[in-house]
């Protein structure tokens, strides 16, 4: 259907043009908003009838004749309607509907994919500090780049996953004493652990039972190994430098741990400490500086992030020479930029909205070929958790937030992610725990995943090759359910493309949810395993290709598509 419909297009376009030279790209299809109008809709006769001069619904009905004369309308168009002012509602015949069959079977894996461009996109999320476990905030930010990176895959890019973390700074330090006040026998209440809340250095310790056990491993010499370091302890309390490499390696294992139970993996971790280290930072700066985009005052060294649209000119070093936070992030910025890529997408929580500007007015005023709006955000709310009726606000183990892994233990990894990316990044979300463990129709991902096991089932009953579908007759399927569940099958890719140019992965749960309630819709009306051979291979055809869109489409959310429930 989607070969029909592309040269249904082409010769739409044709017609424009011949009836208003260079009115021909204007072609374009939309879904009717009601069904029963028909398959596609254009609005091109309101289009031109201005320029042209023309009664709109004059020039649709000129339109009607033009089309209905070619032998591509002839052939998979059984009418083309006039409505209202000068709509034009196209009908479909039941064999273009049934094209689509025969495109998902035989593209399987791949339907929905474009082809290969060799476009470099790079997706940064998740970039935890190493100073605790990651919580559900950052399972909905891993749920999310996850998503986003498989959309971009589906459109030909070259998916470049990374994890940025802040390997020094003030967390670590505190990371740091809170470890090493555990090594030495201390404990959150005793006298030396700061608890007033006026002092701000009680604010720079961690209470969680996680502390407990990172201190208890570094008195027994322990090793730990994560996906970019290694690091064995000594053991010696008073050595702080140890201690803190030891705490951030030993994070970093935790948050893999809580990557792999999410089957999440990236292609590179950058520190933030290399940003130093290798002279971005202050290459960055002096390019600032040399721009004239900055001054002084007050002892500090300002931004003129005004030029570029922000709300007031920021703060770049402080008096004590250090810099503020974002002037990392537009050295790591321009670092992305150097190495190739022009496409980038920084998944992050709605608390970062305040950075957006201030590192694009860095990434200007430096001047060094990045267009504006580099780079792409998308900005997600915090996560509430409730579990038998109640809200979750505590984990002992991390000690003031539930987990990721607590989340996965509850339910399970595919519950995770398909709730987590079941509403709009930026709205707020509560995840129902119970929701998500029961085997009913109310819980989304079994919906659906039920919709692929029941197909599954069907197939294996009928117990024959799924190859041969690809050659059968297709003509038995002309019932409003099997055409309805066409339709909707067709959609799929061009679902993926706006999905990707969205950055919306929500858009494919809404579109799984339609078509496993479009799939289960049909399995009502209509027996498949029935006597007649060429009926039952039809219907065979149909729901075998509706299990492989169900898998496409569960696989780039990262969600399994079981056979058996």
């Amino acid at each position: 259907m989607l070969t029909v419909k592309h040269e249904l297009l082409q010769a739409l376009a044709a017609c424009l043009e011949k009836l208003s030279p260079g009115a021909g790209p204007k072609a374009a299809f939309e879904s009717p908003k009601v069904a029963a109008h028909g398959d596609f809709a254009t609005t091109a006769a309101m289009q031109l009838a201005k320029p042209l001069k023309m009664n709109p619904r004059q020039l649709a009905e000129t339109l009607r004749t033009e089309l209905l004369a070619t032998p591509v309308y002839q052939q998979w168009v059984q009418d083309v309607e006039i409505a209202g002012p000068g709509f034009i509602n196209i009908r479909l015949k039941p064999a273009a509907k049934q094209e689509v069959v025969r495109e998902v079977l035989g593209q399987g894996l791949r339907f929905g994919y474009q082809t290969d461009s060799g476009k470099p996109v790079l997706v940064e999320f998740v970039s935890a500090n190493p100073t605790g476990p990651l919580h559900v905030g950052h399972g909905r930010q891993a749920a999310l780049g996850d998503a986003i990176c498989n959309l971009f895959a589906t459109q030909g890019y070259k998916v470049h996953r990374e994890f940025y973390y802040n390997d020094a700074g003030v967390q670590i330090e505190t990371l740091t004493k809170s470890t090493q006040l555990r090594a030495k026998g201390f404990k959150p209440g005793d006298t030396c652990w700061p608890t007033d809340p006026d002092n701000p250095e009680s604010k720079a310790f961690y209470n969680g039972d996680y502390i407990q056990e990172i201190a208890n491993d570094f008195l027994a010499y322990a090793t730990v190994k994560a996906d970019d370091r290694e690091f064995t302890a000594n053991g010696d309390v008073e050595d702080y430098d140890n201690i803190r490499q030891f705490a951030v390696a030993y994070l970093r294992n935790e948050q893999d741990k809580d990557l792999q139970a999410f089957n999440l993996h990236f292609d590179q971790y950058y520190l933030e400490s290399s940003l130093y280290t290798s002279g971005r930072v202050e290459a960055a700066v002096n390019k600032l500086v040399s721009n004239g985009k900055t001054y002084e005052q007050d002892g500090a060294l300002w931004l003129k992030s005004t030029d570029y649209g922000d709300d007031k000119d920021r703060v770049m070093r402080k008096k004590d020479g250090t810099y503020t936070y974002f002037v990392p992030d537009v050295a790591y910025h321009i670092a992305k930029w150097e190495r190739g890529f022009s496409k980038v997408v920084n998944i992050q929580g709605t608390d970062h909205h305040g950075t957006i500007a201030r590192v694009r007015a860095g990434l200007q005023a430096a001047d060094v070929g990045i267009p504006q709006g580099y780079p792409d955000y998308v900005l997600h709310t915090m996560v509430r958790v409730v579990k038998g009726g109640e809200e979750v606000k505590i984990s002992k183990r991390a000690g003031s937030y539930v987990t990721l892994r607590d989340l996965i233990e509850w339910t399970s990894k595919d519950a995770v992610r398909f709730f987590l990316l079941s509403r709009k990044p930026d709205t707020e979300y509560t995840f129902d725990v119970d929701l998500a463990v029961a085997k009913n129709n109310d819980n989304p991902v079994y919906y659906v995943q039920y919709a692929h096991a029941r197909i599954c089932s069907v197939l294996a009953s009928w117990g024959g090759d799924v190859a041969v579908l690809k050659g059968v007759d297709l003509s038995a399927l002309e019932s409003p359910q099997a055409q309805a569940l066409m339709l909707l099958l067709a959609k799929f890719p061009e679902m993926l493309t706006a999905a990707t140019e969205g950055e919306a992965p929500h858009d494919v749960t809404f579109y799984l949810r339609e078509l496993a309630a479009s799939y289960h819709s049909y399995y009502d009306a209509e027996r498949i395993l029935v006597d007649d051979e060429s009926v039952k291979l039809a219907r065979l055809a149909l729901v075998a290709a509706t299990a492989q869109v169900l898998h496409n489409g569960l696989a780039v959310l990262g969600v399994s598509a079981p056979q058996k429930m």
